[in-house]
């Protein structure tokens, strides 16, 4: 007998779990006037909240004295609704099970087994948006670089001819040009990162194996303004996402950035492109970790319009490249020294290498990532992409020493941004974010008359940001110094700012190797370690020589640029506590280069 009341009890359960689960909602379809409607609704004690169809007399409405969610369908109130003679059909509304129909199997590649990034062990999480069913369908993302061997056998059946071009040669193929002393494989590579294909016996799995790929071959000549902004501005009704591993040479000692076209093709691909919710411009942060270089010195990383990528290595610690800057957004998996697993991905004459390193393999992970976040939610605009990134990035295990909480209690790092990308939690947000509201910018110019530059300098006012005009902002997103200056040995500069809510900012550090006595003449440095913070209060600029003692330069001219929108949380903020991780695992002395390392130098200094 006992074993026949648990397996009654057993029924039971499984009984309740299967019930239809009833709600305090009703709908009505009801037969009167428009004017009664109310008072029909007041008469069975519901709540009118308005009609469910344009047209035709149907309307939902809410019973605020019975339980959201029951069991039972409320026997009272259906009863009354059922002998009442206006009420021509009536329903209580019930949750009712769905899923997403898609199937999801761990791919079958050779090389899938060795693509440890990928692997829910190392938190980026790609497998789990794949359970969720994004893989990149309907995306469209183009690897900018020096041309792509479109007939690869992992990459041929995702190769979108619409996202790619011959900038170099003027025609539109980009197949890469074969070279024995100098392999252009760069972009393939990058590619393969991206959108390599599943479960066809070749190779291993991009991040968004269904997503679209095309290449642009630009770096593979004499690269101008003129290609670089036609790159940029490739077909941007077609292309979602644009992915750069490239930028000035990573030498500690370049100062460079967009010109004139290129620049004029940033702005004109986040204000038009994709139907005019913008392009999105994934960027390499840049390898000049070896020779101390600073990726607020890239014109190009430190953009606003683009989305700054650093790299850490399968032990969470920094590779020996990796440049830091406040610019940087966020951080994915890469290689580093020579104990380090690198990435798997496609190589040139249809091979496969899993010797794939540096932030160029970072910056298309991201890449892949952001094309399983448009698939999960097309209407995301170029802003709505940077927020996501931010509350989609984690701390995680990540070691560097300059972790620190921002004003909204976000960990932030000059080497990591806001942390690893995890892909589930990104694809997750983007499902059901709402867009931002429009951009707003607010200017600040700070001083009137050149002022001397010797040991330290320290800039310190209060602000409104644009309180009581159109351009208000309550809200952080990028933040912007603008500085014209000389100095007769840039590179002993350090800069720093400093927010109300005291969130520190390295705008940059000194570089060694820079000994330009040119200073800087209207360069913007960038940071988005203030992200989401009220700007009003008191703010201070610190520029200051770290160098000998009779350097020397004068600050003509400091803007500061806030660019942001008002906006309420959706989430709470992230935890607050963090503790400070220890030194990266490779410290280089600048003085004492190995020959190998000078090797990865030389192999780093303008692909990425």
């Amino acid at each position: 007998m006992r074993y026949i009341t648990c397996f009654l009890c057993m029924l039971y359960v499984c009984t309740i779990y299967a019930e239809v689960i009833y709600t305090n909602s009703w709908a009505l379809h009801l037969n009167c006037a428009p004017e009664q409607i109310n008072k029909i609704a007041k008469k069975h004690g519901f709540h009118n909240l308005g009609k469910i169809f344009p047209d035709g007399n149907y309307y939902q409405m809410e019973q605020k004295q019975v339980a959201k969610q029951s069991l039972q369908a409320h026997y009272l109130h259906n009863l009354r609704l059922k002998m009442d003679p206006k009420v021509l059909w009536f329903a209580q509304q019930s949750g009712r099970s769905r899923k997403r129909r898609h199937s999801f199997t761990v791919p079958t590649d050779p090389f899938f087994n060795q693509q440890w990034y990928l692997s829910e062990a190392f938190d980026q999480n790609v497998v789990a948006a794949w359970a969720r069913g994004y893989t990149g369908k309907g995306v469209v993302v183009s690897i900018l670089d020096d041309g792509l061997e479109t007939s690869h056998p992992d990459i041929a059946e995702n190769y979108d001819p619409q996202a790619s071009y011959d900038m170099n040669d003027n025609d539109p193929n980009p197949d890469t040009q074969y070279s024995l002393t100098r392999p252009k494989r760069h972009g393939t590579r990058c590619a393969g990162v991206v959108a390599a294909v599943a479960n066809n016996g070749v190779c291993g799995v991009g991040v968004a194996y269904q997503a679209k790929i095309g290449g642009v071959r630009m770096l593979d000549g004499q690269v101008t303004d003129l290609i670089e902004a036609m790159s940029l501005n490739l077909n941007p009704q077609h292309i979602d996402i644009y992915s750069s591993s490239w930028g000035p040479e990573d030498l500690g000692m370049n100062l460079e950035g967009p010109n004139t076209l290129a620049q004029e093709a940033f702005i004109r691909g986040i204000t038009n492109g994709r139907g005019g919710l913008g392009s999105i411009y994934v960027w390499a942060s840049g390898n000049g970790g070896a020779s101390l270089d600073n990726c607020n010195c890239d014109g190009y990383t430190n953009s606003i319009y683009t989305l700054s990528v650093g790299s850490t290595t399968e032990r969470g610690t920094l590779p020996f490249y990796s440049e830091p800057c406040s610019a940087i957004l966020t951080t994915t998996y890469s290689g580093g020294s020579f104990h380090h697993r690198s990435i798997v991905t496609t190589d040139l004459h249809q091979s496969c290498t899993s010797d794939h390193t540096g932030t160029s393999a970072s910056a298309p992970l991201a890449a892949g990532i952001i094309a399983l976040a448009l698939e999960a939610n097309p209407t995301l605009n170029w802003r709505d992409v940077q927020h996501l990134v931010v509350r989609a990035s984690r701390p995680v295990d990540l070691q560097t020493h300059d972790w620190r909480t921002n004003g909204v209690g976000r960990p932030v790092s000059h080497y990591y941004g806001y942390g690893l990308l995890d892909a589930g939690r990104l694809v997750e947000l983007a499902s059901k974010w709402k867009a931002v509201k429009p951009k707003r910018k607010c200017t600040i110019d700070l001083i009137t008359r050149a002022i001397e530059l010797r040991r330290k300098l320290t800039l310190r006012w209060n602000v409104t940001a644009c309180h009581g005009t159109r351009n208000w902002i309550r809200s952080l997103e990028h933040i912007q110094a603008r500085l014209t200056l000389t100095y007769s040995r840039r590179g002993d500069l350090s800069i720093t700012l400093i927010s109300p809510k005291k969130t520190i900012s390295n705008l940059l550090t000194t570089r060694p190797y820079d000994k330009m006595s040119t200073g800087f003449s209207d360069w913007a440095f960038m940071s988005t370690h203030c992200w989401d913070e009220d700007p009003c209060g008191y703010w201070v600029l610190r520029i200051e020589n770290n160098g000998d003692s009779t350097n020397e330069g004068t600050l003509t001219k400091t803007k500061i640029v806030r660019l942001s929108f008002i906006f309420k949380f959706s989430t709470p903020p992230a935890s607050t506590s963090q503790q400070h991780q220890p030194y990266p695992e490779f410290i280089l002395n600048k003085n004492k280069l190995t020959m190998r390392q000078l090797m990865i130098l030389l192999r780093y200094s303008s692909f990425r």
